[in-house]
């Protein structure tokens, strides 16, 4: 029997996407089906950490730091080399699909989010370093602002950090009134991150002693995440719906019948999925019981701002916990590469 990722592309119009990938699981990604890369601002420190490729990365940053003095731009240089030979691993597939696939997603300085000028600048950067790079942009207010700039330019872009449905609604309509104004039709991802919201409403839970249990609980992000998906294809957006931030198989599993990009870490995940080999089954229709969408909205208040369409104003988006939770994990780590430059000098 095929591997499981391949049977998901024949039997669905699900697409299989890899996560952070070291060149090695890139290679296995593709091998299995991968159709497209994410990548996010930790991607630096955790190859610096890497068993394997510590060695590597390290004399790549030490290049970088030869050639720039600032720290800054050494950090966003230093990101940029390594992501460009993932990129180019998924060039044949880009080529051969006329760029339908293949793309591979670069997001910014995670501290310069609140700038839509420097989001603006950082992702034409990022575009020359490849044809088939995609460029990541938070959907806060600025990211919106950066949207109606970049789509006019015909950039490739994957809008992230998306938890709220009010959040993917906004992107949708500034997407479609740019591209309606300017007649560009950019590519378009919307990323919304289940797990990282399941973990974010998990740590409420405990911290505030809620009494819901694991069963209801489990459900909280995909529940969001199928609305959302429901919304986009009720009203024909033209944005094509990934889903990150998995923390279990059923992130994947669950999501399966949709035409959906589904990116995975290799290590945990894909490996997992590859191993027990289940069967494929359409999960995403599922409907998700309304008696479980009451006790979620009744019992944990960022449930119900994520899950309602008029839940957020856009001047909340930026500072909604999930978001925090979702963005302090790349701060952290694009911090401790701020810190490795300085001691490098």
């Amino acid at each position: 029997m095929k591997p499981y990722f391949i049977r998901v592309i024949e039997k669905s119009p699900t697409m299989f996407w890899i996560n952070n990938p070291t060149q090695e699981q890139a290679d296995l990604a593709i091998k299995n089906g991968a159709l497209g890369c994410t990548n996010n601002p930790a991607y630096t420190q955790k190859m610096l950490d890497h068993p394997d490729y510590g060695e590597y990365t390290s004399d790549i940053l030490d290049n970088v730091l030869r050639e720039i003095n600032d720290d800054r731009q050494a950090a966003i240089e230093f990101q940029s080399r390594m992501v460009k030979p993932i990129a180019e691993k998924f060039m044949p597939l880009f080529k051969k699909s006329g760029g339908e696939h293949g793309y591979v997603s670069i997001q910014g300085d995670p501290f310069a989010d609140h700038e839509a000028e420097d989001i603006v600048r950082q992702a034409l950067d990022n575009r020359k370093v490849s044809p088939n790079i995609c460029c990541k942009i938070p959907l806060a207010k600025p990211g919106l602002e950066a949207i109606e700039e970049l789509v006019p330019q015909n950039v490739p872009m994957n809008s992230t950090e998306i938890f709220g449905v009010s959040q993917f609604v906004a992107l949708a309509e500034t997407y479609g009134k740019a591209a309606r104004a300017s007649g560009k039709w950019p590519m378009m991802y919307m990323s919304h991150i289940a797990g990282i919201y399941d973990d974010y409403l998990r740590n409420y839970v405990n911290e505030n002693d809620v009494q819901i249990s694991t069963d209801v609980l489990h459900q909280a992000g995909l529940a969001v995440a199928r609305k959302v998906y429901k919304i986009m294809t009720e009203r024909a957006y033209k944005c094509v719906f990934v889903g990150g931030g998995a923390r279990g198989l059923h992130h994947f599993t669950e999501m399966v019948g949709g035409r959906v990009c589904i990116t995975i870490n290799w290590v945990g995940t894909a490996d997992k999925l590859l191993e027990k080999d289940p069967p494929v089954v359409y999960r995403i229709f599922n409907p998700v019981p309304q008696k479980i969408i009451d006790e979620l909205m009744e019992k944990l208040p960022d449930f119900k701002r994520g899950y309602l369409e008029d839940g957020l104003e856009v001047e909340e988006f930026e500072e909604f916990g999930p978001v925090q939770l979702f963005k302090s994990a790349f701060t952290k780590s694009w911090g401790k590469i701020l810190d490795i430059i300085k001691e490098r000098r």
